[in-house]
C-alpha cells in the first residue's frame, strides 16, 4: 500500500503531503483545485511521461516522493532483483522522481537511479490509474485476450508456455522454408565460384596459426649469421678469452677474504657478487647452447617465404589471418552443401512443419478448451458484479471466433472479444457499442474488481470514472469500491456524495490566493468538516442546516453499510 505522498513545486502545488491509511480513500474539492494533480503525482511515480509545463512557475523543478509498503512475497520483489535494484528493505520501496524546468526527467528507486523503462515497470505493479477516457482500452478486442488469460493464468498459464515454446519452433521451420524456396538462380550459379573457394583454400592446407609461427621463424633464418656471430661474441666476453667470469670469480675470492673483518657491509656484498657470478656462469652456458642451435638453412627459408606468399594471398580474398580464411571456408562449404542438397533439405524441413503444425494444433486446441472453461467462469464473476451495480438484466459473454476464422498466433489461434447486453432483449454487442456512460463506468469496475483480485497491484485509482452516473447506480458504485478496498488501497476522485461518504479517508483539496500566487491544499477531513464537504457537494455553494443534516445521515448510513461488509 501507499504510506506518503511528497509533492513539490509540481504545476499550482506547492508543497503538501499525504499521510495515506488502508482502505478506500476519496479526493474531492471545487472543479480546477488540483484534484487530478494529485494523480497526474501518482502516475508519474509509476514512469507516467513528464513535461517541463508540470513544474510550477517559478520553480527550478518538480518532486514527486513515494512510501510503499509491499510484502516481501510480491511480484515487484521479483521485478527489482531482476532490474538489479539493490538495498530493498524488508518491507518498504521508496520511488522518488524529479523534473526539471527544462523537461529533464531523473527517478530514483530505493536511492539506486533507474532510467524511465525501468520505473515503469516498477510502477505497473504498484499503481493501477484508470480514469474517466481510459474506458477505450476496455474497446481494444486485443486485450481481451490478455485479460482472460490473466483471469485464468494458474490453468491457461502451463498450456500456453508450452504452446509459446511450440511455436517458436514452427516459426524457425517457417524462416528455413521460405529461405530455401527463395533461393534464385544467381545463388546456384554461386556453386561454381564456392566449390573453386573451397578448393583454393583447402588445397593450401592452412593450420590455425601458421602465419605467426611462419612470420618469426623467417625472421630468425634471415638474421641466422647476426645471431650466431652476437651470440658467439657475448660467450667470448664472459667466458672465453676475455676472462670476463674470471676477474668476477677473483673479486668473489677478495671479498670472502675480508668480509670476516666486516660482517654487516661487506659479508652481504660477497653474496651478491657471488650469486651475480653464478648467473653469469649459467647465462654462458645458456649463449654457447643457443650458438650451436643456430641454423643457416636457405632452402627452409625460400619455403617459408613461399608459403607465406600463398597465405597472403589467400588472405586478400578471404580474410585477415589463417583463421578468418579457414572460417569463410566452413561456412561457403555449409553454403555449397545446401546448394547442392536443397530439395532434399526442403522436403525434410517441410516435413518438419507438418509435424510441428500438427503439435501447434493440438496444444492451440488444449489453450481453446481451457480458455473457454475459463471464460465461463469469467462471465459467470462479471455477471455477479454487475448486478451488485444495479445491473441486474445485464448479460455478458466471451466469445470465441468462429473455427474458420482461426490461425496460429503467438497468443494461441484464439481471437477473443467480451460482448454485453446491457437491456433485456437487446442482442450480445462489443463492449464498444455500449452507448451510456454510466454502463461503462460500471462495467469498467465490475472488471477492475475481478481483477484486482489476479493482478495483485497494490494501489488502484479511479479519477472521475462514476462521471455520468447517479442515484442507485452511484450508491452501487460507491459500496463496490468500498467493498474493492479491501483487498487494495483505492483512491477516487469524484463529485459524487454518493461515493465520497462511503470513503474510509477524505481528502479536501483546496484552492486558494496569496499575493497573486495560487496554492493547492490538502485537508484529511473529520467529522463536521467532513459533513460539510459533504453537504457542499449535496447543496452546492451554499450549505444550510437541511444539507448538513443530510450529509451526516448519509455518513451514518454509510458507517452501517461499510460495518455489514466486514
Amino acid at each position: 500500500m501507499l504510506l506518503e505522498l511528497s509533492i513539490r513545486h509540481l504545476a499550482v502545488i506547492e508543497h503538501v503531503e499525504l499521510h495515506c491509511k488502508s482502505g478506500f480513500h476519496v479526493l474531492t474539492g471545487e472543479t480546477g483545485a488540483g484534484k487530478s494533480i494529485i494523480i497526474d503525482a501518482l502516475s508519474l511515480i509509476a514512469g507516467g511521461r513528464s513535461s517541463s509545463d508540470l513544474v510550477r512557475y517559478g520553480s527550478d523543478k518538480a518532486s514527486i516522493e513515494a512510501l510503499f509498503q509491499v510484502g516481501a512475497d510480491h511480484p515487484v520483489r521479483e521485478a527489482l532483483s531482476r532490474l538489479g535494484i539493490e538495498g530493498v528493505s524488508e518491507e518498504h520501496l521508496i520511488i522518488r522522481r524529479e523534473i526539471s524546468a527544462q523537461g529533464k526527467s531523473t527517478s530514483r528507486v530505493n536511492g539506486q537511479l533507474v532510467n524511465l523503462a525501468m520505473l515503469k515497470e516498477i510502477g505497473e505493479w504498484l499503481v493501477n490509474i484508470h480514469g474517466q477516457h481510459e474506458h477505450q482500452s476496455l474497446f481494444k478486442t486485443e486485450e481481451h485476450i490478455r485479460l482472460l488469460d490473466m483471469f485464468g493464468e494458474a490453468e491457461i498459464g502451463p498450456v500456453k508456455r508450452e504452446y509459446r515454446q511450440a511455436y517458436a519452433a514452427y516459426q524457425s521451420i517457417r524462416k528455413q522454408v521460405r529461405e530455401l524456396q527463395e533461393t534464385s538462380q544467381q545463388a546456384l550459379q554461386m556453386a561454381d565460384l564456392y566449390k573453386f573457394q573451397v578448393e583454393e583454400i583447402r588445397s593450401a592446407k592452412l593450420k590455425p596459426g601458421e602465419d605467426e609461427a611462419l612470420q618469426e621463424e623467417k625472421r630468425k633464418l634471415s638474421n641466422a649469421e647476426k645471431l650466431y656471430q652476437n651470440a658467439a661474441d657475448a660467450y667470448e666476453l664472459i667466458y672465453g678469452g676475455s676472462k670476463g667470469l674470471d676477474a668476477i670469480g677473483r673479486a668473489v675470492q677478495k671479498l670472502q677474504d675480508i668480509a670476516s673483518y666486516d660482517t654487516v657491509r661487506l659479508q652481504p656484498l660477497a653474496e651478491q657478487v657471488q650469486s651475480a657470478f653464478y648467473q653469469l656462469e649459467d647465462a654462458a652456458y645458456q649463449i654457447r647452447d643457443y650458438r650451436d642451435e643456430i641454423e643457416f638453412n636457405p632452402a627452409r627459408l625460400d619455403f617459408i617465404e613461399q608459403r607465406l606468399d600463398t597465405i597472403s594471398t589467400l588472405r586478400r580474398k578471404y580474410g585477415d589471418n589463417v583463421a578468418d580464411i579457414l572460417t569463410y571456408a566452413d561456412k561457403i562449404e555449409a553454403e555449397l552443401h545446401l546448394i547442392e542438397h536443397k530439395d532434399e533439405r526442403l522436403q525434410e524441413l517441410q516435413r518438419e512443419e507438418r509435424q510441428a503444425v500438427e503439435l501447434l494444433g493440438r496444444l492451440a486446441s488444449d489453450l481453446t478448451l481451457k480458455r473457454m472453461a475459463v471464460a465461463e467462469r469469467l462471465s459467470g464473476e462479471i455477471v455477479v458484479e454487475l448486478r451488485e451495480l444495479h445491473m441486474e438484466r445485464t448479460q455478458f459473454k466471451v466469445h470465441f471466433a468462429a473455427e474458420g476464422e482461426r490461425k496460429f498466433t503467438p497468443e494461441g489461434a484464439d481471437q477473443v472479444e467480451f460482448l454485453i447486453s446491457a437491456n433485456p432483449g437487446e442482442p450480445l454487442r462489443s463492449l464498444s457499442k455500449i452507448a451510456s456512460g454510466g454502463e461503462i463506468s460500471r462495467v469498467m469496475l465490475a472488471l477492475k474488481s475481478i481483477f484486482a483480485r489476479v493482478d495483485r497491484i497494490p494501489v488502484l485509482v479511479f479519477d472521475e470514472v462514476d462521471t455520468g452516473v447517479s442515484g442507485r447506480a452511484a450508491q452501487a458504485i460507491a459500496e463496490r469500491m468500498s467493498k474493492l478496498s479491501r483487498s487494495c488501497q483505492v483512491f477516487s476522485i469524484t463529485h459524487l456524495p454518493q461515493v465520497a461518504c462511503m470513503a474510509d479517508v477524505h481528502y479536501l483539496i483546496r484552492k486558494t490566493t496569496d499575493e497573486d500566487r495560487t496554492y493547492t491544499r490538502i485537508e484529511d477531513l473529520h467529522g463536521s468538516d467532513r459533513a460539510h464537504e459533504l453537504a457542499r457537494m449535496l447543496g452546492g455553494v451554499e450549505v444550510t442546516d437541511k444539507t448538513i443534516e443530510h450529509a451526516q445521515e448519509m455518513l451514518a448510513l454509510a458507517n452501517d453499510k461499510k460495518a455489514k461488509m466486514l
